[in-house]
């Protein structure tokens, strides 16, 4: 289960990059009750937030990129795991970087394609809410090269998998941290693509107690449907979304199976 204890090698922080961020941020207002609230002198970036605590952000788009969710997951050293992960085969697409005295953080592409970052805390450990409703529960890697991607990150976090058949043939790995029990410590999976043509990427899931509630306020917010709502035997109800500028993101009703 995902806590904001944070452990190395959790997802700790998400952000999006969006082409219109007040909007985006009327958006995800409408679909779980956001709030933005923009960091002074930080061109535009600000905080989502539930009740006061902060559940995400968003930032501007960088040119020529595809709106997107990223998951920042936590390290003890941030150059260490950029000279790592790069030459494990990743790409870094944003060296270790400070931000103010919040933390150090780089942008890093895997050897799959899928994107993600890196998180070392500074004053901002990560976020102030999940595993809640309305926040973060999971993260999830679909990608082209399960076993390659398994391989760059066992290496890179020492993360534990244990595989789970959600479906039957489906070969689905759960994802623990490298310490603490490892049922305890679950927070994500890595999945094969569901189509061909689908790129390798991390999506991250929000705890929604009625997701076919919220499925409806996204569409008619104008997002759209991806996965219609269905009930996962031993994992819950889930739905598939994306929002106005295509952003994927996922509902879950209770938590992810852990075991």
């Amino acid at each position: 289960m995902l806590t904001t204890d944070f452990p190395i090698g959790s997802p700790c922080w998400i952000d999006l990059g969006s082409p219109d961020i007040p909007a985006t941020a009327e958006f995800y207002r409408k679909v779980f009750g956001w709030t933005f609230q923009e960091v002074p002198g930080a061109g535009g970036y600000g905080f989502l937030q539930l009740d006061g605590r902060t559940v995400g952000a968003i930032g501007n788009l960088d040119e020529g990129a595809r709106s997107a969710w990223t998951t920042y997951f936590r390290t003890a050293d941030a150059d260490a795991t950029v000279k790592a992960a790069e030459q494990a085969g990743a790409i870094v697409r944003v060296p270790a970087t400070d931000v103010m005295q919040e933390g150090r953080f780089a942008a890093l592409t895997d050897p799959t394609g899928a994107e993600f970052a890196v998180w070392q805390a500074g004053g901002t450990t990560g976020l102030d809410l999940v595993s809640d409703e309305g926040a973060l529960v999971w993260s999830e890697l679909h990608t082209s090269g399960q076993d390659l991607a398994l391989a760059f990150y066992e290496k890179l976090f020492g993360w534990r998998t244990e595989h789970f058949e959600p479906s039957p043939g489906m070969d689905y790995r759960v994802l623990s941290t490298a310490e603490g029990d490892q049922q305890a410590t679950s927070f994500g999976g890595i999945a094969p693509t569901m189509d061909p043509a689908q790129p390798s990427a991390w999506t991250p899931y929000f705890a929604s107690a009625d997701v076919d509630a919220r499925v409806a306020a996204a569409t008619a917010a104008g997002g759209s449907v991806l996965m219609p709502a269905e009930d996962v035997e031993n994992v819950g109800r889930i739905a598939w979304l994306a929002d106005p500028n295509g952003a994927p993101f996922a509902l879950i009703k209770g938590e992810p199976r852990e075991s």
